[in-house]
C-alpha cells in the first residue's frame, strides 16, 4: 500500500497551493453614467418579448425561429462544446484512476544465462493513479478558471444570438406588413388611374379631352403600375428573407395584411442610469472573455515553477500468469515526478507577455462594447424623440394632401380646373403615403432598436 505519510503530504500540497492568476478588477465604464435623455417608462431589460411584441402572429413566428433558425442551433452548439472543454479542463484538477494490466515474456540468451537459453515471463496487474500533477502553483486551476469563462461568455453569445433574432424576425415581419401596405397603396392608385385614363380615352375620342391630358393620364398610370410591380417583388422577398430567420416557410395564416394589423409595440426608456448596459449579453461576453483572459496570464505565471505529478498503484505481480493472484505476489509503487524548467529560450516569458497583451486587448474590447451599446442606446433615444414628431407632421401632411387631392376632384368634374391639378394633387397625396408608411415603420423598428440595444429579456 503506499504510505497514507506520501498521500497526505500530495493532500496538503493541493489544498495550500497558491493561485498566480490576478486579482479580477472590473474596468472603469468609458461612458457618462446617465444617458442623453431618460423617461419614466418601463425599463426594456424587465419586459419579456413576449410581453413587448403583443400581436400573436408575430409571437408565433418568433416562436418559430427560436426553434429552427440555424444560427441559433449553431450557438447553441457552440455552448454545449465549450461546456465539455470546461468539464474536460475541470477533470484534470483529480487524480486519473484505473486498472493495467501488463505481460511480458521474452527470451534470455545463452551468454546472458551461463550457456543455456531460457524463456522468462513476469505478468502484473497494478490499480492506482496511473497520472496526476498536483496543481501546487495553480497552473490548472487557472486553465480552468479560462474555460469556465470562456463557457460563460459562449453562453452569453448564444443569449446575444436570441435577443438578436427576436429583434430581426420582428424588424421583418413589419417590413412585410410595411409592404403589403404599399402594394395595397399602388393597386389602388393604379385602379384610379386606369379608371381616369378610360375616361380621358373616351373624351378624347369624342374631342373634349386633349392629347396632353391623356398623356399625363397615362404617364401616371403607367407609374401606379410599375409601383404594383416593385412592391409586389419587394413582398415576395421580404418572406423569403422571413422564411431564412425561421428556418421554415412561413404559414400564410401567420402573415400580415399590414400595418394596422400589427399591433403596438410597448413604449420603454433607457430608464436613469447607463449601468443597465452591464446586463447587455454582448458586453457579458466581452468581460467573461476579459476574465478568461486573466486566466491565461495566471497559467503562465505558474509556468516558471515546477510541475509536480505522481504515478502510484497497488497491484500484484508473479513470474507466470496462474500464480499471479496467489499469495506472496502483492506489490505497490510510488513514482512522483518534479520537472522543473531551467532554460526554455525566452518562451516562457514571451509567453507571459502575450497573455498579459490579450488581457489588455480584452480590455480594450470590453470598454469598446460599453461605449457601442451606449451609442446604440443615445441613438435610439434621440431618434425616437425625432420620429414621433415627423410622424405627427407626415400625418397631417396626409390629411392635408388628401383634402387637397378631393377638392381637386370637385374643381375638375365642375369644369373650373383641367385635369393636370388633379394628376399633382393625386401624386403629391401618393407620395405622402408612402411617406406615412416608411415613417410608421421607422417608429416600430427604433423601438425595436431600442428594446435590443437596452438588453431585452427572453
Amino acid at each position: 500500500m503506499v504510505p497514507k505519510s506520501i498521500l497526505s503530504a500530495g493532500v496538503l500540497l493541493v489544498l495550500t497551493g497558491c493561485n498566480l492568476t490576478p486579482k479580477y478588477t472590473r474596468p472603469a465604464a468609458p461612458v457618462p453614467e446617465t444617458w442623453p435623455e431618460g423617461g419614466g417608462k418601463p425599463d426594456a431589460a424587465d419586459i419579456h418579448w413576449q410581453d413587448y411584441f403583443t400581436n400573436p402572429g408575430m409571437q408565433s413566428v418568433i416562436k418559430l425561429a427560436l426553434a429552427n433558425n440555424r444560427d441559433l442551433r449553431i450557438a447553441a452548439l457552440n455552448v454545449e462544446k465549450m461546456q465539455a472543454a470546461y468539464r474536460i479542463q475541470r477533470a484534470d484538477l483529480l487524480p486519473n484512476a484505473g486498472v493495467m494490466g501488463n505481460g511480458n515474456k521474452y527470451r534470455l540468451p545463452e551468454k546472458m544465462n551461463g550457456g543455456t537459453a531460457t524463456l522468462k515471463e513476469q505478468d502484473s496487474v497494478n490499480v492506482g493513479i496511473m497520472s496526476w500533477e498536483i496543481d501546487f502553483f495553480g497552473r490548472i486551476r487557472s486553465l480552468k478558471h479560462r474555460a469556465l469563462n470562456q463557457y460563460l461568455a459562449t453562453e452569453q453569445a448564444r443569449v446575444s444570438a436570441q435577443i438578436s433574432l427576436v429583434a430581426t424576425v420582428a424588424q421583418g415581419y413589419l417590413l412585410y406588413a410595411t409592404d403589403c401596405d404599399n402594394l395595397q397603396l399602388a393597386q389602388a392608385t393604379f385602379e384610379s388611374q386606369k379608371a381616369y385614363y378610360e375616361l380621358i380615352r373616351k373624351s378624347r375620342e369624342l374631342g373634349v379631352a386633349s392629347e396632353l391630358e391623356l398623356r399625363q393620364t397615362q404617364s401616371q398610370m403607367d407609374s401606379a403600375r410599375s409601383d404594383v410591380a416593385k412592391f409586389r417583388g419587394l413582398v415576395a422577398t421580404d418572406q423569403h428573407a422571413l422564411d431564412l430567420l425561421v428556418g421554415a416557410p412561413v404559414p400564410p395564416e401567420l402573415l400580415p395584411k399590414g400595418l394596422d394589423g400589427t399591433g403596438e409595440l410597448k413604449d420603454i426608456s433607457a430608464g436613469l442610469s447607463s449601468a443597465v448596459l452591464f446586463g447587455r449579453p454582448d458586453i457579458l461576453n466581452a468581460e467573461y472573455q476579459l476574465k478568461a483572459a486573466y486566466g491565461s496570464i495566471g497559467a503562465a505565471r505558474a509556468a516558471f515553477f515546477p510541475r509536480i505529478s505522481l504515478t502510484a498503484g497497488v497491484g500484484t505481480m508473479s513470474p507466470d500468469f496462474s500464480n499471479l493472484f496467489s499469495s506472496g505476489t502483492r506489490t505497490w509503487s510510488f513514482t512522483p515526478q518534479i520537472v522543473a524548467p531551467l532554460f526554455a529560450g525566452g518562451s516562457l516569458l514571451a509567453n507571459l507577455k502575450v497573455s498579459k497583451l490579450d488581457r489588455d486587448i480584452a480590455v480594450a474590447q470590453y470598454e469598446k462594447a460599453i461605449q457601442t451599446g451606449f451609442r446604440e442606446v443615445a441613438d435610439g433615444l434621440v431618434r425616437r424623440s425625432s420620429l414621433v414628431e415627423q410622424l405627427d407632421a407626415q400625418r397631417s401632411l396626409v390629411e392635408a394632401l388628401d383634402a387637397s387631392y378631393h377638392l381637386s376632384e370637385i374643381r375638375y368634374k365642375e369644369g373650373l380646373d383641367g385635369y393636370l391639378g388633379v394628376l399633382v394633387a393625386q401624386r403629391s397625396l401618393y407620395g405622402a403615403q408612402q411617406g406615412l408608411a416608411a415613417t410608421r415603420l421607422a417608429c416600430q423598428t427604433n423601438q425595436i432598436t431600442l428594446y435590443k440595444a437596452l438588453g431585452g429579456r427572453l
